[in-house]
């Protein structure tokens, strides 16, 4: 694999860049691997690349039955924060966004990891005292939050109207290392070191069965054939049910529709990510000029990537209320990703009833934030056959036990 770089660049410039080589491999599958994951999202490449880097597995084919990274990793709003208030949450969002720090270097990718900061607005009095019991558990946690006035609220993003004609902002939850990064580059980068490292990356590849001797998993069938394994991971987000079925056994989750839209590109004008859970609104400002917009899941289950009219209406009502600057801007485009929704809005990294298949899922509108700390625990999971302490809380059998992590409860959002 050759090595991006400015000289790289330089090099090529003068060859009329014609020596660039396929950033991944598109090989035909082999009959057997040690390992298949199924999805090639940032989750399943994830996982894949710390099965090689930390246990040196590296007999792994990632399948995608459309394009690499075409699914929940393309269709999101790129904010990684971990200011949870669950240890258990806490953990393994800290451990994500700790790795995507140094996420360029590693992958030879740059990633555009911006650690902006991320303002969670407090509009609420109940916000304000869940907010501050937030910041205290972070410091016991180790996970770097404050509670700010909503005066420094105004300084660190000027354009906000702090009065609000329904919902004043009294303060907020304060990450000043959390921020965005450029989500098709996490995938592209995860894929391009997978590669190198002698996995294959199959796309147009659905995995339409999945076969088992005496409870232990023997392969999938796929629309390009039969594909033999020792163990098999599923990282397919809101199709997890379907792959479960395939399996033999159900999962306590539901799929739904989480929108999201952007602007047309205007200057610089907002270097903060600006979270308001009262009103169900948060934007920040891309690299290119536009207003990265999100709200709340749809209502009602559904697999539909179109969206939906009154969400974005909602949304973008409230955050004019806060940011009437923003006002007379135009919609750019939109999109929907169908999320995975435990009952207690959080992930499910786990063994299943079926000996040697793996689950990752049910991260519901938090997925893209926890990609290397999912794939680091996932990874950890499959070479050992048994949950590391990043992934011990987040069992499927906790479900029957009654052990919730209700994070949404808890922090007041699941995002």
């Amino acid at each position: 694999m050759k090595r991006y770089s400015a000289f790289a660049i330089a090099r090529e410039a003068f060859r009329y860049h014609t020596g660039w080589e396929r950033a991944w491999k598109s090989p035909e599958p082999k009959k057997r691997y040690d390992v298949v994951i199924v999805g090639a999202g940032g989750h399943g490449l994830a996982t894949a690349y710390y099965l090689g880097k930390n246990h040196g597995i590296t007999n792994v084919a990632i399948l995608e039955k459309g394009w690499l990274g075409g699914g929940n990793t393309g269709r999101n709003t790129t904010v990684i924060r971990s200011n949870y208030l669950q240890d258990s949450s806490a953990a393994i969002y800290e451990k994500a966004r700790s790795l995507y720090e140094t996420m360029s270097q590693d992958l030879n990718m740059n990633v555009m990891f911006s650690p902006r900061g991320v303002l969670m607005l407090a509009q609420t009095q109940h916000e304000v005292r869940g907010y501050k019991r937030t910041a205290q558990a972070n410091a016991y946690q180790g996970v770097d939050t404050e509670y700010v006035s909503a005066e420094r609220v105004q300084e660190l993003c000027p354009m906000i109207d702090i009065t609000g004609p329904r919902y004043p902002i009294l303060g907020a939850l304060w990450q000043p290392r959390g921020g965005t990064a450029r989500h098709d580059a996490v995938a592209w980068g995860y894929a391009r070191a997978c590669s190198a490292m002698g996995m294959d990356i199959i796309q147009k590849c659905e995995v339409t069965g999945i076969s088992q001797s005496q409870g232990q998993v023997t392969g999938v069938s796929t629309t390009r054939g039969d594909i033999a394994c020792g163990k098999l991971g599923i990282a397919v987000a809101g199709h997890s049910g379907h792959l479960a079925e395939m399996a033999g056994f159900r999962l306590p989750l539901e799929s739904v529709a989480l929108q999201a839209l952007v602007s047309e590109p205007i200057k610089p004008c907002m270097d903060v990510v600006v979270m308001a859970n009262t009103v169900h609104g948060y934007m920040s400002q891309s690299d290119k000029g536009e207003m990265v917009i999100g709200g709340g899941a749809d209502g009602y289950n559904n697999y539909t990537q179109r969206g939906s009219f009154h969400h974005i209406e909602e949304t973008v009502r409230s955050l004019i209320e806060m940011f009437p600057a923003i006002s007379r801007l135009k919609m750019l485009r939109q999109w929907g990703g169908i999320v995975d929704m435990t009952g207690d809005r959080s992930p499910i990294i786990s063994t299943t009833p079926l000996g040697g298949c793996f689950l990752n899922c049910g991260w519901g509108t938090g997925g893209f934030k926890s990609i290397p700390g999912s794939g680091w625990a996932m990874a950890d999971l499959v070479a050992r056959g048994a949950p590391g302490p990043l992934a011990a809380e987040f069992g499927l059998e906790r479900f029957a036990e009654g052990r919730f992590i209700d994070e949404s409860v808890a922090a007041g959002v699941a995002h």
